[in-house]
């Protein structure tokens, strides 16, 4: 998912605006993690990015999305990039590489 989301709306209140944005960016991570995983693969990892436009984006962890988000809605910010891009990964075993 690469979107510039918009905090501002004629008739939604930006809290109500935020809320929306939350659930459909969780909505959007629920959905790829229930995809079937491509053999030898464990788990999806996700690559995120945030910034106020796309070519000034920073990477971001996967947890910290809700609070820049957040950050957003207090900065009153007009719009914001996030990018959330799967990618099949596999664990490490310490176990099986002796």
């Amino acid at each position: 998912m690469k979107k510039t989301f918009k905090l501002s709306h004629e008739k939604i209140k930006t809290p109500r605006l935020v809320e929306a944005i939350k659930h459909e960016v969780s909505k959007y991570i629920k959905r790829e993690r229930r995809r079937a995983l491509p053999e030898g693969e464990d788990y999806w990892d996700f690559d995120c990015r945030y910034g106020v436009d796309d070519a000034s984006s920073k990477a971001i962890h996967l947890s910290e999305i809700n609070k820049c988000i957040s950050q957003a809605e207090s900065q009153q910010l007009e719009s914001f990039y996030l990018e959330v891009m799967v990618k099949p990964c596999r664990r490490k075993n310490p176990a099986q590489e002796e």
